[in-house]
């Protein structure tokens, strides 16, 4: 089948935060925007259907299961989400001759190497969002598909479920928070990612370079941890008139959660500003305006 040209940009993952970042960024591109109950990955008998209505020129697959911990114990619910699901779209994309751009995680390491992860670095997840997350990557990889691959990290945005939106309600609850602070990464905020993807599917509205496919990291410029986001997040607010917690720095051993975090799963986006001349704009600005937009 021919490159569909004039189709829509298709977006999997419903009302999720990446996905509605995306709709909010289009700006005039045409996008359509696909999840539960009518696109669903635990009815993949749908998903055909689905795709050949809409007929993209591009798929976006935000569409996840992202809940860590409870993936411990339904691998087979985040198994069929982010490696049958995505290997389906995948298959579509090969035959259709349309580009994928699949959302995968920092979770892909175990985060011990001891500096920022580049994109040739070996995976060793550390739990099944991990393990369900590196399958999907490899099962795309594998697919024929013309497929970019954006691992990113620590999303969060001004509306859904993140952390930040955690803490702030978590603020004003509670005058005395606890946070981990021996983890570390890179957050990034939706509406910066989305930006990224359009670029990407801008650039790739004018043709196919198989050069261009594989993986590369894509996440908020700079570095943090937990606890580091969480201070940055109660500094903005304090500006909007939100009572300041204190904020206790704990270890991860004092917070022990059904799967293990990768201590420190930073990732170096050099691949994706050389190649793309895409860059992501330092964390703390971003969350800054993410702030903002929570009490606007």
């Amino acid at each position: 089948m021919s490159e569909m040209a004039g189709g829509p940009i298709l977006v999997t993952g419903g009302t999720g935060q990446l996905a509605r970042a995306l709709e909010a960024a289009a700006a005039g591109r045409p996008m359509v925007r696909v999840g539960r109950p009518e696109f669903d990955f635990d009815v993949p008998d749908r998903l055909d259907g689905v795709l050949r209505a809409v007929g993209p020129r591009l798929i976006v697959n935000a569409a996840a299961y992202t809940v860590v911990d409870k993936a411990e114990s339904e691998p087979e619910a985040a198994d069929r989400a982010n490696r049958v699901g995505p290997a389906r779209l995948a298959a579509y994309a090969a035959e259709a001759g349309i580009p994928l751009i699949h959302i995968s995680t920092d979770y892909v390491f175990d985060g011990l190497k001891g500096a920022p992860y580049v994109e040739t670095d070996p995976t060793s997840p550390t739990g099944v969002y991990g393990a369900t997350k590196l399958a999907g990557e490899q099962a795309i990889a594998t697919s024929g598909a013309r497929a970019i691959v954006l691992r990113t990290s620590w999303v969060y945005a001004d509306s859904g479920k993140n952390f930040v939106l955690t803490m702030l309600n978590a603020a004003r609850k509670t005058s005395q928070l606890r946070v981990v602070a021996d983890q570390r990464g890179c957050p990034t905020a939706a509406a910066d990612l989305a930006a990224a993807i359009l670029a990407i599917a801008d650039r790739l509205a004018g043709g196919w370079d198989d050069s261009l496919a594989g993986i590369y990291h894509a996440a908020g410029s700079g570095e943090a941890t937990w606890h580091d986001l969480a201070e940055a997040v109660f500094a903005r607010a304090e500006r909007h008139g939100l009572a300041r917690p204190t904020v206790t720095p704990i270890a991860t051993a004092d917070w022990p959660t059904p799967a293990r975090r990768p201590p420190d799963s930073r990732l170096d986006c050099a691949k994706l500003q050389g190649t793309w001349g895409v860059r992501l704009p330092d964390w703390r600005d971003s969350v800054a305006r993410t702030v903002d937009a929570v009490f606007a």
